[in-house]
């Protein structure tokens, strides 16, 4: 059999132990955490456990936590015009997201279309802050949408320089900070965010739970889902107590093994680039010139379909994924490559290389040799140097 290794860390990571754990203790609960007797307090005290973990995580004030089904949830939930801040009562009257957002923010949440605008990026998929203040000069209260890191690239985006211009605008930052969070430095405060979406699943916890973040002042005076006075009226709907334990308990591991993670990943992952590009001269990797995750690569090479790739690669025993990949499955074009302005031909043939936590050495190599195979298979005719196909 075929020895596996995986490199999908950016769609989902495997359940952290620590979660595994937590997860276990919730379902042996009884109560209703909605409840006052013992076993409903029992419940609710393994909420607001994992709020104050998750709260932790980004430098915030547990209050201002509300846990959602998962980071999608989460951005509807921020993007909308029923947003106070402080004494500012009027709704948000345009809203602006980069390019190179996730469909979810793309899609513009609450607001009309009519009242979405989409901000440019460079060709490292960088937002372009000169054309962000000319933007914002259209709007009276905008609300900005710019995520933390992007989920193909990896490539981080200035968000504190992002939040002064915003802010100078009288208008509010929301983050997507999913990829962001539990690898590079994302505390609220620095990064000057208004609201920010977390993910679970991508921390180590369970799929199926995620949060939206406020600074204190601001407010959802709109819920999506009304009918209960859940996490103080901003949900209704009994709480998934496992799923919110697992959560926290991935949040605070995370939060602790950051940076020592961090380093690891990169050098494993730069390890990586070093020797695809000696093996194979014409790949590109995207936003290779700016700062980007320290897990993160999205290569293309001339010629490479995404599709055959990632089925030859998983012939091969390595899960990756399309820098394209949809919610269905399907590979699709990049609307992030396409939002950097990347030749069309390459950018359908990106593929994504994300580690975590638990990557080694020895994956790396897997990876590189079956690389090999896979480009000797689908690249005929192309040069391939430093290593025979196996």
């Amino acid at each position: 059999m075929t020895e596996r290794a995986y490199f999908d860390w950016n769609a989902t990571a495997p359940l952290r132990q620590e979660a595994r754990e937590a997860m276990s203790a919730a379902l042996g609960l009884t109560g209703n955490a909605s409840s006052v007797h013992s076993e409903g307090r029992a419940a609710r005290k393994a909420i607001e456990q994992a709020r104050v973990q998750v709260a932790a995580l980004v430098g915030a004030e547990p209050k201002n936590v509300t846990f959602t089904s998962g980071a999608t949830e989460a951005n509807m939930l921020a993007l909308t015009p029923a947003l106070e801040a402080g004494l500012a009562k009027a709704p948000r009257d345009r809203l602006f997201v980069s390019g190179v957002e996730h469909p979810s923010v793309r899609s513009g949440g609450r607001f009309a279309a009519g009242q979405v605008e989409v901000l440019n990026v460079d060709s490292d998929g960088v937002v372009d802050l000169a054309a962000l203040r000319v933007a914002l000069a259209k709007a009276e209260r905008p609300l900005v949408s710019v995520m933390l890191a992007n989920n193909e690239t990896g490539v981080i985006q200035p968000i504190a320089a992002i939040a002064g211009i915003v802010h100078a605008a009288n208008g509010l930052l929301h983050v997507d900070a999913v990829q962001g969070a539990g690898r590079i430095d994302c505390d609220m405060a620095a990064l000057g965010a208004d609201l920010l979406s977390l993910s679970s699943h991508k921390l180590g916890g369970p799929q199926g739970a995620g949060a939206l973040v406020r600074r204190d002042g601001i407010h959802v005076t709109a819920p999506l889902i009304t009918g209960g006075g859940q996490e103080r009226n901003l949900r209704a709907g009994t709480e998934n107590v496992a799923a919110i334990a697992g959560f926290g308990a991935a949040a605070e591991a995370a939060n602790l093994s950051r940076q020592a993670d961090a380093g690891r990943m990169a050098a494993l992952r730069d390890r990586f680039e070093v020797a695809l590009a000696a093996r194979t001269p014409s790949a590109v990797i995207f936003g290779q010139n700016v700062t980007r995750l320290p897990n993160t690569s999205l290569f293309a090479v001339p010629g490479l379909k995404a599709e055959t790739a990632i089925i030859s690669f998983d012939l091969n025993g390595i899960a990756v994924s399309s820098g394209a990949a949809c919610s269905s499955g399907k590979v699709q074009t990049s609307a992030v490559l396409a939002a950097m302005a990347a030749d069309a031909d390459l950018a359908r043939g990106a593929v994504r290389v994300s580690l975590g936590w638990t990557t080694t050495e020895a994956e790396i190599e897997l990876l590189l040799t079956a690389w090999m195979r896979v480009a000797s298979s689908l690249l005929k005719g192309q040069e391939l140097k430093g290593a025979r196909a196996a």
